[in-house]
């Protein structure tokens, strides 16, 4: 499991839940339940961090602390 901060929310448009990574640029997923969202953002998050460190690039440290939105 990793400690980013997700967001979990429900789309009418899309009648599932939509989970994403602030931290990850472009990490999302989304699931018919929360857990199912839950399980998918981990995989997602996974393939994010394999796939940064197949092309070098950095991977950000979770921050730990919620993010703050205005």
């Amino acid at each position: 499991m990793h400690k980013y901060e997700i967001i979990l929310c429900w789309s009418n448009e899309d009648q599932a839940f939509i989970a994403e990574v602030p931290q990850l640029p472009g990490c999302m997923a989304h699931g018919g339940s929360q857990e199912a969202a839950l399980k998918n953002i981990n995989d997602a998050m996974q393939l994010w961090i394999d796939t940064a460190r197949e092309f070098g690039d950095p991977i950000p440290e979770p921050k730990g602390e919620r993010l703050m939105f205005a």
